[in-house]
């Protein structure tokens, strides 16, 4: 016996299926767990594939007394049995630090899995992360909404899961991608619930002030079917791909956005009103793409404010595709399109702040197998808080939140390095942990850039090159890591020189994450894993000519130190 498609609602996954024949790990098939008695005296684990005391052979007999002795042994008020709380938390993040690629910065789940950013808010004084988190291991599946409060979009704490599958109900299979609502003071979340394989919206609601306890509506779903006008797509994982929400107030009426695709023409968001947020009418597609360009689903719609135009964006499985346009009286025309982010960045959301800034997340996926996730025993990062607004151009301006620069302690400042084939070691300072703001002037040179995590001998190193001719920045991985599980293609961007000619970065390196935001319009995220402890050089290159080189380097604090806390700039 094993788990595939639930999870026991108050069990631990202590182990998984791997495969023997094929070298294969299977973290999803689920056959090892571990309840504790609800009174702490104990645990108990159970212990699927067919296994028998009887056999007497040697696998089995190891595995009956390593079970034995971590029922015995184990201490019953640790990080075991859900739900948990923030000792709980506290203790899993002890538990799983993976120093090397674990980020000191961004924000990672206590351990196992996340991915989306859901429910973004700023609510009584604090901010809320929810996120999409598999409590049973650093794999997707049985999804639940992972909860986590700032004062200063820096430190956070964990809070107790706030939403979990119902046995039985529209969510069972998962509580999916979904927005916060402000219902005249009122917080509420609009979610994704899955069932076999259907996706509908649902509705929970929150009675309490810090959003820790969440009710789902006895009306749920508050769409039962996906509107038969509009041809939704149907595939073989789903009836119709029709997922993720985005709320808004207009003219007295709700309004959201529903991704979906149109069978044969590609992704789409489409358009429902409401006046209750639970009895809702399709109204039209906002936006329609061409599958051939931007794919056949578009999820995580989000549709925003930006100055006198509105941003409209799209996950379509590999890149968050952007639109913006005018809109008026329920009606889209998008004149520009661009990317958001250029590499392991997706799904992201946005809030307005109280001082009315418009912040951004983005779920940073894993670049590495899914065995190397579960021996890490946590899986996805949160993008550092972006501020997102209206700039000179059409195109919106991507910068770090200003709380960021809170971070910074030692700095080194480096100015007017001569870069050469031939030259090395022209920066001193090292880590994993770093931000670098660095201006190149590129002089004679047509390729040249930035080292990081560099080991003394060379053998991992990643390179962030740029090429003069083509105006394009790479993330060169092909040596970043020893480790065959991480990904090594490159991840580029287009980036023009600057009005005086420079190229112009500001890169923030902790340890598996690489965030680079060039120019305010262009950002390329990237996932390295370097397997030793000395991967920590910082350098700069050219492949010929020389170019000139002035770097700020400042070494970051972890957010995950207690009881720190900063004031806003």
């Amino acid at each position: 016996m094993r788990y595939d498609r639930w999870t026991p609602q108050h069990a631990d996954v202590l182990a998984a299926r791997f495969d023997p024949d094929t070298d294969t790990d299977h973290p999803d098939q689920k056959t090892i767990f571990e309840w504790t008695r609800s009174d702490d005296s104990g645990s108990v684990i159970g212990i699927g594939q067919s296994f028998s005391f009887s056999t007497g052979d040697d696998v089995t007999t190891r595995l009956a007394e390593n079970a034995l002795r971590y029922v015995t042994e184990v201490d019953p008020h640790s990080a075991v049995g859900r739900p948990k709380g923030r000792t709980e938390f506290t203790a899993m993040r002890s538990a799983v630090p993976d120093e090397r690629h674990r980020p000191a910065y961004h924000f990672t789940p206590p351990a196992n899995w996340l991915n989306d950013p859901n429910g973004l808010v700023y609510w009584e004084g604090r901010y809320h992360l929810f996120y999409q988190y598999n409590p049973a291991g650093p794999y997707h599946g049985t999804i639940h909404w992972g909860h986590a409060v700032s004062d200063d979009l820096l430190y956070w704490e964990d809070y107790p899961v706030a939403l979990t599958p119902q046995p039985g109900q529209s969510d069972e299979d998962g509580c999916w991608s979904g927005c916060f609502v402000d219902d005249g003071g009122v917080p509420r979340v609009l979610y994704t619930g899955g069932s076999g394989q259907d996706q509908l919206p649902c509705l929970a609601t929150s009675e309490d002030d810090d959003l820790r306890r969440w009710e789902p509506d006895p009306k749920n779903p508050v769409i039962t079917g996906v509107p038969a006008e509009a041809d939704v797509l149907s595939t073989v994982d789903w009836n119709a791909e029709f997922r993720d929400h985005c709320v808004w107030r207009e003219d007295g009426s709700w309004l959201q956005l529903i991704g979906s695709g149109i069978a044969g023409i590609g992704g789409a968001a489409l358009l429902f009103r409401s006046d209750s947020l639970r009895e809702w009418e399709y109204v039209g597609p906002l936006d329609i793409g061409d599958w051939r360009v931007t794919g056949p689903v578009w999820e995580c719609p989000e549709f925003v404010p930006l100055g006198d135009d509105y941003l409209l964006h799209v996950s379509d499985y590999s890149t968050v595709v952007y639109f913006v346009g005018t809109y008026d009286d329920q009606q889209f025309d998008s004149h520009t399109h661009g990317v958001l982010d250029n590499g392991n960045f997706y799904a992201p959301q946005s809030f307005t702040d109280d001082d009315g800034r418009r912040v951004m997340f983005g779920w940073l996926p894993e670049d590495r197998n899914r065995g190397a996730q579960w021996d890490a025993g946590w899986s996805g990062a949160m993008s550092l808080p972006r501020r997102i607004k209206p700039g000179p151009t059409a195109h919106p301006i991507i910068e770090p939140a200003s709380e960021v620069t809170l971070l910074r302690g030692r700095h080194d400042g480096y100015a007017d390095i001569r870069v050469t084939p031939d030259g090395s070691d022209y920066i001193e300072t090292s880590g994993d942990t770093l931000e670098l703001q660095v201006t190149i002037d590129p002089c004679d040179s047509h390729e040249f850039g930035l080292i990081l995590r560099q080991s003394p001998d060379g053998s991992e190193a990643t390179q962030i090159q740029y090429d003069r001719l083509h105006r394009t920045l790479t993330v060169d991985r092909s040596t970043a890591s020893l480790d065959t599980r991480a990904n090594d293609s490159p991840q580029s961007m287009p980036v023009d020189l600057t009005e005086q000619g420079m190229v112009e970065l500001q890169v923030f390196l902790d340890r598996s994450v690489i965030e680079i935001f060039a120019n305010g319009t262009q950002c390329l995220t990237s996932r390295v894993y370097p397997t030793r402890d000395d991967s920590v050089g910082v350098d700069l290159f050219a492949d010929d000519g020389h170019v000139r080189a002035s770097l700020e380097i400042w070494e970051m604090a972890s957010v995950w130190e207690p009881n720190k806390r900063t004031e806003r700039p």
